[in-house]
């Protein structure tokens, strides 16, 4: 059985993410650094879910158990989490579902450098997990408890602290921030304000009911962004998930930036200042191909999750990363997904007076179609279908499931971090390519699905 999904452990909160979920993970990371010795300080925070109080209190009992000394650091954006951890602690937990809808939470582990969990790492906490041996500190030992409320000020100085803040207040921009009730909802606003930036909120209340929109900043939920940017005459709209580590941006029309876009866009603008190496998942488009190529950079592949992405970057010391979901990675600050940094970059590049709806004219067009077909045996269904490419001898990339490349587009086939789902994902410049080969793909995955 696995816990760990592409990013940490995530269910419905209270029925498959328990109190006692959370507890027994506490002491699976307690152990884990008892035994490596890799110190005894872990931060630990929430986005704003309602089960998220009970899940902390439970991991921090499960820490305190072992003998480690907890810092709570409260309501804060995940990346936020991760940059005190890196000057601050050992370790870190952040309670969290992230995009997911507002009745799932989860529980994701940093490490003592403020990245995400290494892949080894989680196993070996997965393994302490199932296998019950828990370190027990003597009655005298058990660990020490405080509380910092100074996380976020420190973060938000640092962001500063990395971008042309007087060009960027010269410029006068007016942005509508979205924090979907979620984890941004004092960082994000506050820092645009002090950025120069006119900014008009919505959803910028604390609310773990979610009650303005789902956590996820999919085009579908975003209208009353995208309305209130029009009526506004804003330059910018900004929305991030439930935790902060991803943003979607809406143009000065009013019009959705499609992430991809600006994964590909945000790459150009990284490269036009420093050259270097670009680390992407094979999820993505191959428009931050064609415009890290363009720039003079090289292109790396990663597997599918920002840890991935992340490790891979200071493995090749890469300028730049992220995935097509948001999610972006800019490695003078930190290595892991950052929502407020992106929007920070975002107001810098708008700050030289082009509009966001010119910049995203420039790209190259691609046309993408993800979809989602559920399977009770994903190994079973993701071998049978190797097994078909392969008798029709493609030419398959097993990097993070199988992806197929084409002269003029590619698929991708690869089994769910979180959910018992197969992704398929398919692009070509072409709409009807595109969709003639979603339509392969999807096709061999519901074969294999009934064939089992």
């Amino acid at each position: 059985m696995k816990l760990f999904g592409t990013n940490g452990v995530r269910g419905l909160a209270n029925k498959e993410m328990t109190a006692d979920m959370a507890l027994a993970l506490g002491k699976s990371l307690g152990t884990y650094m008892h035994r490596h010795n890799e110190g005894r300080r872990v931060a630990v925070g929430r986005d704003t879910r309602v089960s998220g109080d009970m899940l902390k209190s439970a991991a921090i009992a499960g820490l305190l158990s072992t003998g480690l000394e907890v810092t709570d650091v409260g309501v804060l954006p995940t990346p936020a989490l991760q940059y005190y951890v890196r000057s601050h602690a050992d370790a870190g937990i952040m309670i969290t579902a992230s995009h997911n809808p507002r009745e799932y939470n989860g529980l994701k582990i940093v490490a003592g450098d403020g990245t995400e969990f290494s892949r080894s790492g989680e196993a070996e906490v997965e393994d302490i997990y199932f296998s019950q041996q828990f370190r027990a500190a003597d009655w005298d030992q058990t660990g020490s408890f405080s509380r910092d409320s100074t996380t976020l000020r420190t973060y938000m100085d640092a962001i500063t602290s990395l971008v042309d803040v007087d060009v960027i207040r010269n410029a006068g921009l007016t942005v509508v921030v979205d924090p979907g009730c979620g984890a941004s909802c004092e960082v994000s606003p506050l820092l645009l304000r002090e950025l120069g930036c006119k900014v008009i909120t919505l959803n910028a209340q604390p609310d773990g009911t979610f009650p303005g929109r789902a956590p996820e900043p999919t085009k579908d939920v975003l209208t009353d962004l995208m309305n209130t940017v029009k009526a506004s005459g804003a330059d910018l709209g900004v929305a991030h998930d439930g935790d902060a580590d991803r943003v979607a941006f809406v143009d000065e029309k009013g019009e959705f930036l499609d992430e991809e876009d600006l994964l590909a866009m945000m790459a150009g603008h990284v490269l036009g200042h420093k050259k270097g190496k670009v680390v992407t998942p094979l999820s993505s488009s191959l428009r931050i191909k064609d415009v890290t190529e363009s720039m003079g950079g090289e292109l790396i592949w990663t597997a599918v999750g920002s840890i991935d992405v992340a490790r891979k970057m200071i493995e090749t010391g890469a300028v730049f990363g992220g995935e097509g979901n948001g999610g972006l990675i800019f490695p003078e600050f930190q290595y892991c997904r950052d929502g407020a940094m992106t929007a920070a970059r975002m107001l810098e590049i708008l700050a030289g007076g082009r509009k966001l709806s010119e910049l995203k004219s420039g790209l190259p067009e691609y046309h993408n179609i993800k979809t989602k077909i559920r399977c009770s045996n994903l190994d079973d269904v993701l071998k049978k279908v190797a097994s078909a490419l392969k008798e029709q001898e493609q030419d398959v990339d097993n990097t993070d499931g199988l992806k197929v490349w084409y002269p003029d587009g590619w698929i991708l086939i690869r089994p769910s971090g979180t959910e018992p789902i197969i992704r398929i994902y398919a692009e070509s410049k072409s709409p009807d390519r595109a969709k003639e080969l979603m339509e392969y793909g999807s096709g061999l995955v519901e074969k294999c699905n009934v064939d089992r």
